[in-house]
């Protein structure tokens, strides 16, 4: 199974446009332009929102291949992984469709939505699917409580050699801290696992919240879905000076302010 990378850039999300910040990566261009700059700052990671002709938020397995594909060509040092949120547009079905359906070997999908129509069973198939297709599945929990929902669907065994990501905060504004990111970490020494996982925190205090997961062992999200500050507040140019920042801060065993 294809492994985490150290350090992701989520350049857009699905609900942001230019009007949150004028260098937020809407068309696959701009998405391609901003991949290459991440690289460069040390990213090795990317995961993949596209969006329609219209600039809304789009799943299209057609679009994820094309997309795909041209940044195989423009970074191929760099892991894509693709997601399949629903932001209300999308049924579980589709999504557990989705999954499967490009040439994608990682994907996102959230626990809540993936089960949001009750049919555990036809998500294990999903599960399942994937692990035969060599497709790594990186489930997104919201709430620590999460980790033993997805514990009892998957089995702890299977929970023990499955991707995750810790979110710390929500888009609804409430800000993530570090504290956050204890109860997750809680829930998996309670079960004696040790999965590849990794954190995002929306707002202004992402940075303490990544540098935090670092210190724990995880792997980082960065990026312009979930924060546009650096640490010292100010505006961000761009995804790049973020990646920047958080690879510079984790590897200062110290985290000194800039």
């Amino acid at each position: 199974m294809t492994p985490l990378p150290a350090l992701m850039v989520a350049p857009n999300g699905a609900r942001l446009t230019h009007a949150d910040h004028p260098a937020l990566p809407v068309t696959l261009p701009h998405i391609v332009e901003t991949a290459r700059a991440c690289l460069k700052a040390g990213a090795d990671g990317l995961h993949l929102h596209l969006r329609d002709s219209t600039g809304g938020h789009v799943l299209d397995a057609g679009l994820y291949d094309e997309a795909l594909a041209e940044l195989a060509l423009a970074v191929p040092d760099m892991r894509v992984q693709i997601t399949t949120e629903s932001v209300g547009l999308y049924e579980a079905a589709f999504q557990r469709r989705l999954a499967l359906a490009t040439r994608a070997r990682l994907v996102s999908v959230a626990l809540r939505e993936i089960l949001s129509d009750g049919d555990e069973a036809a998500a294990r198939r999903m599960h399942a699917a994937a692990a035969e297709r060599d497709i790594a599945l990186q489930y997104i929990l919201y709430a620590p409580h999460e980790v033993e929902r997805l514990a009892a669907h998957l089995g702890r065994d299977q929970l023990a050699e499955t991707q995750l990501l810790f979110v710390l905060g929500s888009h609804g504004g409430v800000d993530g801290s570090p504290a956050l990111l204890l109860p997750f970490l809680a829930r998996l020494e309670q079960l004696n696992v040790a999965p590849d996982w990794m954190a995002c925190a929306f707002g202004p205090p992402e940075t303490d919240c990544l540098l935090a997961a670092h210190d724990a062992g995880g792997k980082l999200r960065v990026g312009f879905e979930n924060n546009r500050t650096m640490q010292n507040g100010r505006l961000a140019p761009d995804n790049a000076a973020r990646v920047a920042e958080i690879r510079r801060l984790s590897t200062d065993q110290h985290h000194p302010a800039p």
